[in-house]
């Protein structure tokens, strides 16, 4: 089944003001960083449409399990060109920051999230990721205002 047109429609209005913000926040123009970042985009959507269409045939732990030692060879390779010293140097909260966001929300969470893209649709599942930069901005809001209520 094809994505509709009001997904398209909203996915464009999605991503026009994710490019709107971002332009906002660099003075009108783009930068050589928003370029990687939209390379980094592309490759996480190819890596969520691989992902979302393994999870239906295989456990989504197994998928993002294998995915890691599948891609471990250039992790190693870019960890060696990219090394500097001082990471070993870092001090113990950002060591232990490290261990908790590759843990918990990168490769636990991953569960959740294959699981959701298998149970509800990639197309559906994946535009809930749209909306985080704008969630993540407003969420002090939020927060106070459930906090005052």
């Amino acid at each position: 089944m094809s994505p509709s047109l009001g997904f398209w429609l909203v996915s464009l209005l999605g991503a026009g003001l994710v490019v709107l913000y971002a332009l906002l926040k660099s003075s009108g123009s783009f930068t050589y960083v928003d370029g990687l970042l939209v390379l980094g985009g592309i490759g996480a959507c190819i890596g969520y449409v691989e992902g979302g269409e393994l999870s239906r045939r295989m456990n989504p732990r197994a998928v993002i399990s294998w995915a890691l030692v599948i891609s471990l060879p250039l992790n190693i390779l870019m960890t060696y060109l990219t090394y500097q010293q001082d990471y070993i140097n870092a001090g113990a909260i950002a060591w232990s920051s490290f261990i908790y966001l590759s843990l918990f929300p990168m490769f636990l969470g991953f569960f959740f999230w294959y699981e959701g893209l298998a149970i509800g649709g990639i197309a559906r599942v994946s535009q809930v990721q749209l909306m985080q930069p704008f969630v993540r901005l407003w969420q002090p809001v939020f927060c106070l205002a459930i906090r005052l209520r």
